[in-house]
């Protein structure tokens, strides 16, 4: 029998001793102060916090963003002479300046897609589920752990600081390519505020890496005794592919920044060349270099980004929508073979966001034919979950319909993909609103609904209270409702050519007729994000206020995380590591409507 110690370190923190086969087990208490506790903790349950917190404020950010620049795109000729009390000179008469338009832009991508998709949903779940669905008292490195939020909290302060620096943060587009990157004269957002964003998002891959490499390892040493990779729930694998994700790709685009600053400051040329400056009349010496090379690059991590974002909202999502339906997840094998497909073929599609740069046709068929391949994976997981809906017993939590809201938005907006891997139609489409429409439906809006679907889910276990029913069925039907009504009408303005990006469209007669879709867009848009803020103040007034939790599996669950009490300490389970004996998924058999991970098999069972 091996045994594993594991020292929690820290001042004031449980020191847990413990045999992962089930042996004698001892926790010595020492006195934990708020620092320890709160600020600089160990504790994997209150590091998932601080990143979920921090994500919602970065949430609230970016949303605000949108609605100032959906404000500009619905009314163009109007004027807020509020704005310019907020905003100052980046919004004089009352208008937003296209400098400031194209800032919102960049920092509203950039803000949800990393600090708030990756870092707020993967932060916040890994960090909470890993150890508490596999049984183990913490994360393999507790003290790395603890490192990887707050690499994640400078980063945080470094990007927000760049919204306040005089020449204005970045406003290169969240894709920040060169030369508008490169170069600190071509416009006032490619000044420090450029600078600022590199340094935030290289602190940002740190942070990234430090997590993910702790919870891979996590994942396959600390799992308890009969915890066997195949009794994982889905929330594992998923969490553990995306790690794997990152692990492999978040390095390249640091490698791509490091370049981009020597190209900013140290007079290299690996993306400038031949180039000339109209307002000062001169040619740049740069030779040799290739803006292209830094798409590669970029969309080396930019594509897996985007599976970085859902894996863990699909996890989250089959486990919920199992309990809820009280059913065992449908193909539960398949569904681990569609995540690893995923993630293969994550790393093999992302010259499909390069096609109008000049890329040889055969190559670009190569991409589409692998684009069009990564529908067979999630069409698997599409009919495994609409399976394990079929002819269950659906109980519609605000977890389970956000769960099936996910569903429905990753199918909607996962058909809109086969256009766009079609490198033909791709070149029509690129650019135009079509993009945004299709994007942040598969992803964006997607990735919202798992996160939220999560939340509501494990909230009881997070703080021992419940979230307010009334105010939660509000938020899933207005979000859902709202995201469908912003984004499908934009699929018909990118059919028509719009571009995205563009601060103004009065000056051209073929997109004036949209200009009554752009106004009822932005409206939507703004009812959405204020629901948003009724969803931040049931979190925060439930955390003190919520109806408490009574039961120790509220939602008749068979994973670990619900044997442990209502309120789990540092080590989460106050006596020995229970065992496991079958998978997650016993639900609805041999006359029970569950049955627990750690209930050992009847004499009439097959192993599981």
């Amino acid at each position: 029998m091996m045994s594993t110690d594991l020292t929690i370190h820290g001042h004031g923190e449980a020191v847990v001793s413990h045999d992962t086969h089930g042996g004698e087990h001892e926790v010595h208490h020492h006195k934990e102060t708020f620092i320890t506790k709160y600020v600089f903790s160990q504790d994997h349950k209150m590091i998932c916090k601080q990143f979920l917190i921090t994500g919602m404020i970065w949430a609230i950010l970016g949303g605000l963003m949108s609605v100032l620049f959906r404000l500009q795109l619905g009314y163009p000729d109007s004027t807020f002479p509020w704005l310019e009390d907020v905003l100052g000179k980046w919004a004089k008469g009352g208008k937003i300046q296209p400098e400031a338009y194209y800032a919102l832009v960049t920092m509203h991508g950039t803000v949800l897609v990393f600090f708030v998709l990756t870092g707020g949903l993967s932060g916040t779940f890994a960090n909470f589920l890993i150890p508490l669905q596999i049984g183990a008292r913490d994360m393999a490195s507790p003290f790395l752990n603890m490192l990887s939020y707050w690499f994640f909290w400078m980063a945080s302060v470094v990007m927000i600081t760049s919204l306040f620096i005089e020449t204005g943060p970045a406003s290169g587009g969240w894709t920040i390519y060169p030369p508008l990157s490169a170069l600190g004269d071509a416009n006032m957002g490619s000044k420090g505020g450029m600078d600022y964003w590199i340094t935030a998002m290289a602190l940002f891959v740190v942070s990234s890496l430090l997590g993910g490499l702790n919870y891979i390892t996590t994942i396959l040493n600390m799992r308890t005794k009969g915890m066997s990779m195949t009794r994982l729930p889905l929330t594992i694998w998923a969490i553990f592919f995306t790690a794997t994700l990152g692990v492999l790709s978040f390095p390249v685009l640091l490698s791509g920044l490091i370049l981009l600053l020597f190209d900013r400051h140290a007079g290299t040329s690996f993306y400038l060349s031949d180039i000339f400056i109209a307002a000062t009349q001169k040619a740049l010496p740069n030779e040799g270099g290739s803006p292209i090379l830094f798409q590669h690059l970029f969309w080396f991590l930019g594509h897996p980004e985007v599976y970085i974002i859902i894996l863990p909202a699909m996890g989250l999502v089959s486990e919920v929508m199992a309990i809820n339906s009280r059913k065992p997840i449908f193909g539960y094998m398949a569904m681990i073979g569609s995540l690893f497909a995923i993630t293969i073929l994550a790393f093999l599609v992302w010259a499909h966001h390069m096609f109008v740069t000049g890329l040889n046709p055969f190559l670009g068929s190569v991409f589409v034919l692998l684009t069009l391949l990564i529908a067979v994976p999630s069409a698997i997981k599409v009919f495994n979950w609409l399976t394990t809906l079929w002819r269950g017993n659906i109980r519609l939590t605000p977890a389970m319909l956000f769960a099936i809201g996910f569903v429905s938005m990753f199918i909607s907006g996962g058909l809109t993909g086969v256009f766009l891997g079609n490198s033909t139609l791709d070149i029509h489409l690129h650019d135009t609103y079509f993009i945004i429409a299709h994007f942040h439906i598969v992803m964006g809006v997607s990735a919202f609904m798992g996160m939220f679907c999560g939340v509501y889910h494990w909230f009881p276990k997070m703080y021992g209270r419940y979230l307010n029913n009334t105010m939660s069925y509000i938020h899933f039907w207005v979000t859902f409702a709202g995201a469908y009504l912003i984004f499908w009408p934009m699929h018909y303005e990118g059919l028509a050519g719009m571009p995205r990006r563009y601060v103004e469209y009065q000056g051209w007669a073929s997109f004036n007729q949209f200009g009554d879709l752009n106004r009822f867009i932005s409206t939507v848009a703004m009812v959405v994000f204020a629901v948003q803020l009724m969803f931040v103040f049931n979190f925060f007034y439930s955390i003190f206020k919520g109806r408490k939790v009574t039961t120790q599996n509220p939602w008749q669950a068979n994973t670990l995380e619900w044997t442990t009490p209502i309120h789990p300490g540092h080590g989460n389970w106050p006596g020995e590591i229970p065992e496991v004996h079958r998978w997650a998924y016993d639900y609805g058999k041999d006359g029970k409507d569950f049955i627990l991970q750690t209930e050992p098999l009847g004499a009439d069972e097959q192993h599981h």
